[in-house]
């Protein structure tokens, strides 16, 4: 027969399992959330610089429970035949919660890529794209992270993807953590994540193009379905 003490131990265990789950903010995997983004790439007259950057605003829902803001914007540098793009930035970024948990946190970000772009027989417009991040997070260690991305475009009614095509677009992003001790006894995998991506585009102009698609994310808590709106530009 179990004493007291026992029965008053497992009757604590067992409240503490009940109240638990709705203490976590769990994600909803089955509810579609929107990113609207907007893209910008000015390279200067006469000069292999240019400025790049993007804004984006990037929902669980489809746009009052914010996921995350992020302001980017980062200094270019073009090879003389623009065989490659390299980049140095920062990023500004606040992150929310899903659902009604208000609580958010800022992460300050430094980052370097390179741009490598490839073209296939006509249509086949394809990119590499090579990120190395250092990350400042609130309430985290300084973390790094390493990024991959695939990009492909498909013109669709002519062989280009300038004013006037109608275009399919696909990437595949992963994502790794440099490191895994972010502080606290904390730990994270050196997996973090994969985007896989697919729209369809259109260029009202030389320097216009809009796409809408959709983002399946894989990351290590939860897998989720992003509809994605954007416009990117260059001057």
């Amino acid at each position: 027969m179990r004493g007291p003490c026992e029965f008053f131990s497992l009757t604590i265990l067992l409240g503490l399992g009940l109240v638990s789950g709705p203490l976590r903010a769990q994600i909803d995997e089955s509810q579609t959330g929107a990113w609207y983004m907007y893209f910008f790439n000015a390279p200067f007259a006469s000069s292999r610089w240019g400025i790049t950057g993007d804004a984006q605003y990037r929902s669980w829902d489809f746009g009052g429970d914010l996921q995350q803001a992020l302001l980017r914007s980062g200094v270019t540098w073009r090879t003389k035949d623009a065989d490659a793009i390299f980049t140095l930035g920062y990023a500004y970024v606040v992150a929310g919660e899903f659902g009604s948990d208000s609580a958010k946190f800022v992460e300050n970000r430094t980052y370097q890529d390179a741009l490598l772009p490839q073209k296939i027989g006509e249509r086949f417009y394809i990119r590499h794209r090579f990120r190395f991040e250092q990350r400042w997070i609130e309430d985290q260690d300084f973390r790094t992270r390493y990024r991959y991305t695939f990009f492909m475009d498909v013109p669709l009614n002519q062989t280009d993807l300038n004013k006037g095509a109608w275009y399919l677009s696909f990437f595949d992003e992963i994502f790794l953590n440099g490191q895994r001790d972010i502080g606290d006894d904390r730990t994270v995998e050196v997996f973090d994540q994969n985007w896989l991506y697919g729209a369809i585009g259109y260029s009202p102009a030389d320097s216009l193009r809009l796409q809408a698609g959709y983002m399946h994310i894989y990351a290590n808590a939860f897998q989720k379905g992003q509809i994605m709106l954007s416009l990117s530009q260059t001057f």
